[in-house]
């Protein structure tokens, strides 16, 4: 198997860079927001707790997670 050499990437040609900027959209305390995928059936009971408390989905989630990592840390 051969894999050819990046230089006759079509793309070059095509693509300035000349005025590019490393690292213009780093920052070093940015914390990033991953999803996280809940099965269905988990989505909908969590989603119908969240509204009859009247609080958002997410607050929800939080706070179960914070209380099940409280008493895991309890076991430990």
């Amino acid at each position: 198997m051969s894999i050819e050499p990046f230089d006759n990437d079509p793309l070059d040609n095509s693509i300035d860079f000349s005025k590019g900027q490393r690292g213009k959209f780093y920052r070093r305390d940015m914390r990033l927001h991953i999803p996280v995928y809940l099965e269905p059936a988990i989505m909908d009971k969590l989603t119908e707790i969240a509204n009859r408390k009247g609080i958002q989905l997410d607050d929800l989630v939080s706070d179960l997670l914070r209380r099940e990592l409280a008493t895991a840390e309890t076991l430990r």
